[in-house]
């Protein structure tokens, strides 16, 4: 059988205030959670119950992490070996 379908339509969402959420962990860390909205619909054929809209939103969350230090590691650039030819063209990205 196959499962009940709901039909949305597309509408806009205009962000209020600011897609950012703060937050600071007991180890003094910050934590900033960005919101993004990329879908939102609203049923056509339906209603809650109650009579409200139903809504369906795909939301994108991303995280940001601050710690107190301010320290942070990353991957050291390889090093160009001897014996690595100096031509201009080949230091150049080119297709």
């Amino acid at each position: 059988m196959a499962q009940e379908q709901i039909k949305f339509k597309l509408t806009s969402a205009k962000l209020v205030g600011s897609d950012t959420v703060n937050f600071r962990l007991e180890d003094e860390t910050l934590v900033k959670v960005h919101v993004a909205l990329e879908r939102v619909g609203v049923a056509v054929d339906r209603k809650n119950p109650d009579g409200t809209p139903i809504y369906n939103i795909s939301a994108n969350l991303r995280m940001e992490f601050e710690p107190k230090d301010k320290i942070f590691y990353a991957p050291a650039p390889p090093m160009p070996t001897k014996g690595t030819n100096e031509k201009k063209e080949d230091k150049a990205y080119t297709r």
